[in-house]
């Protein structure tokens, strides 16, 4: 059956509405301004903010107060073959009393006293590492050996230190010089991890270990 005339009129007449409403349709997700967006019951592809665990140092490190001032270095942990070689080079034992100027962790202090049976001061400026270092002592079992000081290593008194150990920068090391050769008793060993001190103190050895280079220097007769 063929559509009368009236009916191929009708359709003609509301053919250019019915396009202007499925045009509005396919659009009507898009903005004003022109820019795509997705319909509301689309797939988007959304990205969630995940906080990852690290374990108990959280909360060390939301609830300490902030340093008394921005550390002179970042904290970059010494490798325990280091650790070790530092404090074979330095000849400690028995009787030394080892002090750690930038302390992080503990894990210096914390090894001669397990090795040698040594008192020993770490003095660090950020709260979160002596935390972290007196956490780490308690699981050693040598809080009765080792000591943790939030201080700044250019002030705090060291004079009765028998060992240094230092990682620090090449110009921190030149800095502190003065304050080793006023405050240290002659005979006391100086150990640095990976910086000299330039052209300042020439050091009496220097060893290769793990990669890099630490350097001792023994504090002269006045």
């Amino acid at each position: 059956m063929k559509p009368s005339k009236k009916t191929l009129l009708a359709l003609a007449l509301c053919a250019p509405i019915l396009l202007a409403c499925a045009d509005q349709a396919v659009n009507a997700y898009e903005p004003a301004d022109g820019s795509a967006a997705a319909p509301a019951d689309a797939s988007v592809d959304t990205t969630h903010t995940v906080t990852a665990a690290i374990g108990d140092d959280a909360a060390a490190v939301t609830d300490a107060p902030r340093p008394s001032r921005e550390p002179d270095v970042i904290y970059v942990p010494t490798p325990e073959p280091v650790v070790d070689a530092m404090l074979n080079l330095a000849g400690v034992r028995e009787g030394d009393v080892l002090y750690d100027l930038g302390s992080g962790d503990g894990r210096i202090p914390i090894a001669a006293a397990q090795r040698f049976g040594v008192r020993g001061v770490g003095i660090d400026i950020n709260p979160v590492r002596v935390r972290e270092a007196n956490a780490n002592a308690e699981t050693a079992g040598v809080t009765d050996l080792v000591t943790f000081k939030e201080a700044d290593l250019f002030e705090e008194d060291i004079s009765e230190a028998t060992v240094v150990t230092l990682y620090l920068l090449q110009s921190l090391n030149v800095k502190l010089r003065p304050k080793l050769l006023a405050e240290l008793k002659p005979g006391t060993r100086i150990v640095s991890h990976a910086f000299d001190m330039a052209d300042q103190w020439a050091p009496e050895q220097t060893q290769e270990v793990d990669g890099t280079r630490i350097y001792l220097w023994t504090v002269p007769e006045r």
